[in-house]
């Protein structure tokens, strides 16, 4: 079968076919795919035979891997898995993976291991389509400013309820991490420009903090209009990959007490660049140990 893409909706997302994930990567295979995230932002493979070593396979198609996060531990037996687990975090804010460090992943990979008989779907939102929308003074604005993340907020779940929940908690604060970037920042590979905030950014750099909560709920709000977002639901043994340098994502929290749990593999990315040519830079933490620099992850 030939490799075909499928829109999910007009915005963002698409189903590819025709890909033998289990095999060597072709060249020709690996661009066509970049070529679809660079549209699509988010693609999905159905029916995929991984297990975590073939995810951390696939996801080097793309670039050098991260480990799994700054704080918190891999899954067990291995270095760059991550479990997204019910048990332990509920990713339930819209947010952009590891913005607190100056260079996030590039791209996110999502394999479902156990999936929830309703509802668990994850939220994807196009945040380049959603500095299109913006007002030519908002885009102005936009363009102009710098935004601090910060780690030393769980987007996960702020209310911790279980001794597990707390546990990730205290782990995934530890050690504190801040890094200053760009509110847009530019796509290294299609220049497209988007809103680079989320459930890590905190405070817009030369503001108050009020002032800069109700400047990034104005931003954020057009990231999240329907129209922007892929809703996924989820069925056992799917993959989802999408460009976390113009993504949003949000674990939606609507399965009861059901267990629910995807592995992540994240691919190490380059250090955001701003409308003004300004690079992002690190105020708080060392977090070498996690991902290396690339100049630019192609």
């Amino acid at each position: 079968m030939s490799l075909s893409i499928r829109k999910l909706t007009g915005r963002v997302g698409a189903v590819v076919e025709g890909v033998d994930l289990t095999a060597p990567p072709d060249p020709s295979t690996v661009t066509a795919l970049r070529d679809a995230l660079n549209e699509h932002k988010a693609i999905v493979f159905d029916d995929v035979d991984l297990d975590n070593a073939g995810q951390e396979r696939v996801a080097r198609w793309f670039g050098e891997l991260t480990t799994a996060h700054p704080n918190v531990p891999a899954a067990d037996g291995t270095t760059h898995v991550l479990a997204v687990d019910s048990e332990t975090s509920k990713a339930d804010e819209w947010h952009t993976d590891v913005t607190f460090v100056v260079n996030p992943p590039q791209l996110t990979t999502l394999r479902s291991i156990v999936t929830t008989p309703y509802g668990g779907e994850t939220l994807v939102a196009n945040a380049g389509a959603a500095y299109r929308d913006l007002p030519e003074p908002l885009r102005s604005l936009a363009d102009s400013l710098r935004v601090v993340h910060t780690n030393q907020y769980d987007y996960a779940r702020p209310d911790a309820t279980t001794q597990q929940r707390q546990e990730y908690d205290r782990i995934f604060v530890a050690t504190p991490y801040e890094a200053e970037h760009p509110v847009v920042r530019v796509h290294p590979l299609t220049g497209e420009r988007g809103l680079f905030i989320g459930g890590f950014a905190k405070r817009i750099v030369g503001l108050s903090s009020s002032e800069s909560a109700d400047l990034l709920r104005i931003f954020q709000s057009y990231v999240t209009r329907p129209e922007n977002i892929l809703r996924w639901t989820w069925s056992p043994n799917q993959l989802l990959i999408f460009d976390n340098r113009i993504t949003q994502h949000y674990g939606v929290d609507n399965y009861d007490d059901h267990p629910r749990r995807l592995n992540r593999v994240t691919v190490a990315g380059d250090t955001p660049v701003g409308a003004d040519g300004r690079r992002s830079e690190q105020l708080v933490g060392d977090a070498s140990h996690y991902s290396g620099a690339p100049a630019v992850a192609a």
